[in-house]
């Protein structure tokens, strides 16, 4: 049986309903789309429940999912739990992980052909964690769009096995994925990635990167 603190859910649930409704708000998690967690322990995170309005969550819609995404509190996992439990299960050092539909992630991850979205040069770049320069290159994997969730998670365990792990990923029609020591922090990468992203639509409209757009 697994066990956690319920002072330390209740804390969870209500940061992740407020964090909600700052996404809603901005319109990056539109109606019942997305998911957030955040770590409870070693075994188990506070997750959002499958079907719910990101902009008016109250904490009966956060539960208690294990590594294999078995709930241990009223509510039902999001479809997508084992994206999350998957980067618990990897780094210790993870306390949350955001996922959203912003128009700008959805948009870019369909016109991109490469399987990496490569970041460089951004002034920006020094918001994420363990970046002090501008002068690095920051590698965001895109992903094919999969209902297996369980072998979606496999691919991206792979992936980060074979490469760094990075920040964030993208699902190619769906959104991203970022996560961080906490959700303050998750927070400020999503936001990051969220300018980011917009910077690099606009070159591509303006012709000033390659697209190889992929057919729609």
């Amino acid at each position: 049986m697994i066990e956690f603190d319920p002072q330390q859910f209740q804390q969870a649930a209500e940061d992740l309903c407020r964090y909600g409704k700052q996404l809603y708000d901005r319109d990056w998690s539109p109606a019942t789309s997305s998911n957030y967690s955040v770590r409870l322990n070693d075994q188990c995170c506070a997750l959002t429940s499958s079907g719910k309005h990101k902009g008016e969550l109250t904490p009966a819609d956060i539960l208690v999912v294990d590594w294999q995404g078995q709930p241990h509190s009223a509510g039902k996992p999001s479809a997508e739990t084992l994206l999350h439990t998957q980067l618990y299960e990897r780094d210790a050092s993870i306390g949350a992980v955001l996922h959203t539909h912003s128009q700008s992630a959805v948009v870019l991850s369909q016109v991109l052909a490469d399987e990496v979205l490569v970041l460089q040069g951004w002034e920006l770049l020094k918001a994420f964690a363990g970046q002090t320069t501008h002068e690095c290159r920051m590698e965001i994997p895109l992903f094919a769009n999969d209902q297996d969730i369980d072998r979606l998670s496999k691919l991206v365990e792979q992936r980060m096995q074979q490469h760094q792990q990075g920040h964030a990923y993208l699902i190619r029609g769906h959104g991203v994925y970022t996560w961080g020591r906490d959700l303050a922090e998750c927070f400020r990468h999503l936001e990051a990635l969220e300018h980011l992203f917009s910077y690099q639509l606009e070159l591509l409209r303006l012709g000033l990167a390659t697209a190889a757009t992929r057919s729609l």
